[in-house]
Order: C-alpha cells, then structure tokens, then sequence
C-alpha cells in the first residue's frame, strides 16, 4: 500500500515538477537552427526577429546556420534534439516544398516531428522584365509571352525555390510556353536580366529593388496578395490571376513532444518580437512583411502551402536538379 501511494504521489507530482521547470524557462541560451547561409536576407530577417525575441525571453538566442540538403540538415538537426525548448528551428517553404519536390528527404511529414510555435515573416517576389520587352504591365506580358512561344528566358533562383514555383504557378494558370534557366541563387539571374540573357524572373523585393528604381529592370507586378510597402506601384499578380499568392515564408518550430509550458513562453516571446514596430519597420526596409501568428496560423500555413505547391510541382512534373 505505501509503494502504491508513492508511485502514485511521483505521478502527481511529475507533472508539476514540468510546468514548474517551464515556468522557469529559459534558464540558458536557446538555440535556433536557420537551413541558410549566414548573411542573406532570410537569415538577416530571421536574425532580426530572434534578437528581439531574446529580449523578450530575457536570454541570448544564438542562431546557427546549418545550410544544406533543401534545409533538411537544419530541420534534422531539430529532430534530433531534445525536445525542451532550448533547440528550435526557424523553419521555411521548403518544409511544405521538399515532400512533393523530394521526398527522400527527411522529414517526410513535418507536424509529426515538428510542433509549431509561431509565424515570423511573409516574404513576396517582385516580377520583373528586361525594358527591351514591350510589355509594361503583367496582362501585356502574359499577351507578349503567348504571341512569342518559347521565346523568352525566365530565371530563378533554382528548380523547386518558391520563385521558380511562381513561375510554374503563373505558366499553369495562362498557358504560357517560356524557357526556365535555374540558377544558383538569384544574385546571378539578375546579372543575367540586366544583361538581357534573360528576359524575366521573380526576384526577392530587397534584390529587385535598386534595378527596378534606376530602370535596369521593368517591374510589373509583386507575387504576394497584397502590395508591398518599398513598392506600391507594383499590383499584386493576384489582380490579373484571381487567388495568386506565391511567398516565402518563415516560422518558428520545436521538437515534437516539447512541453506545452514552453511552446506558451516561447510563442509569448515570438509575439512580442513580431508586435514590435522597430522589427516591423527595419524589415520593412527590405520588403519583408513581418507577420504574428499563432502555433495554428503556422501549421495552417504549413499544410495550405504543401498542398498548393505540391499540385503545383506534380502538374509542372518538376524534378531538382
């Protein structure tokens, strides 16, 4: 009978010793996993974010940089880790793109390894053409396009990255017939529309920017619903296409099975970075719109964006590269 009512007072007692432990929480630096390289904008928007955050959480967030694999090193490293709050991952559109594009890649299904905490930022795509085209608006581009089959080069920044799946999207959606030239990165297609080796592409806002304002470039429309703030004079594709909306995104995620306490404080915290107008506004500056939401904003946007990029990869019949 006093074994019984130990092993019962233990059971009672467990989970109070965890909520107490996370009430504590963090009571060390936290790690966050970004599957990019350091220096880019979705890293330098991620940072941004996670730095505001450990204020908030009143610890150093120290990110580390796992690029590789489509992110899948980064996102297996997470996986891997115990799941107590103090390793995360900022996680991206390749966790709704890598099951339909490769699926050999792990994971396979990531709500069931991954438990989301929040969103952090929608990033749009600005579409643009090289001036030697006629064309000065997206529906006199789709006309252009269709009048020239096969004619026109359109760059991204590789097979499978959301602005290529863009284009997939937007060539699904008008029947046009236009050459795609991959590249590694964007840094080096828009060298190439500049230089009229090809003649269109979508390009991260930041990137398209300084090409757009000094006429290298002719931008015609963003890809996201909404406008962007740095260009208002673009429409959205979405005005032409009715229920486009091609962007990337990132949010926050821990391991499966990390203690609801924890996932709370750190959502909290991931709020009031995302809440804050100094953060709004720098990464305004770069065309990123930040973005609050909850544990449920991201799992839906998570499972919205696998089944609309995987329709659009198995129509495309898209392979990696």
């Amino acid at each position: 009978m006093t074994t019984r009512r130990t092993l019962l007072g233990l059971g009672l007692a467990l989970p109070a010793l965890a909520t107490a432990q996370a009430q504590d929480f963090p009571t060390r630096p936290v790690t966050v996993m970004i599957g990019f390289p350091p220096g880019g904008l979705n890293d330098l928007s991620a940072r941004v974010i996670l730095q505001r955050m450990g204020q908030a959480l009143g610890q150093t967030i120290v990110v580390e940089n796992r690029a590789g694999g489509a992110t899948a090193i980064a996102t297996t490293a997470v996986t891997s880790a115990r799941p107590d709050g103090y390793t995360l991952l900022m996680g991206a559109s390749s966790l709704a793109i890598n099951p339909s594009l490769a699926p050999e890649l792990e994971p396979k299904r990531p709500l069931d390894v991954l438990t989301p905490i929040g969103m952090s930022f929608r990033s749009a795509f600005a579409l643009q053409i090289h001036p030697s085209l006629p064309a000065k608006t997206l529906p006199e581009f789709i006309d252009h396009a269709k009048a020239n089959p096969g004619k026109i080069a359109f760059g991204s920044s590789g097979t499978g990255a959301v602005n290529h799946l863009c284009l997939e999207m937007m060539r699904g959606r008008t029947g046009i017939d236009v050459v795609h030239v991959p590249y590694k990165g964007g840094a080096q297609a828009l060298v190439d529309l500049q230089a009229n080796r090809i003649q269109a592409m979508f390009s991260a806002v930041l990137e398209a920017l300084p090409p757009i304002r000094d006429g290298r470039t002719r931008g015609i429309a963003v890809s996201s619903r909404e406008r962007v703030g740095v260009l208002p004079e673009l429409p959205p594709v979405a005005d032409t296409l009715p229920g486009f909306d091609g962007v990337f995104w990132q949010g926050l995620f821990a391991p499966a099975g990390t203690p609801e306490p924890v996932l709370q404080r750190l959502s909290a915290a991931l709020s009031v970075a995302t809440d804050d107008a100094d953060v709004r506004a720098k990464l305004a500056e770069n065309g990123v719109a930040v973005q609050t939401g909850s544990a449920d904003v991201l799992r839906e946007t998570l499972l919205a964006d696998t089944a609309l990029w995987g329709k659009v990869i198995r129509e495309g019949n898209i392979r990696p590269d």
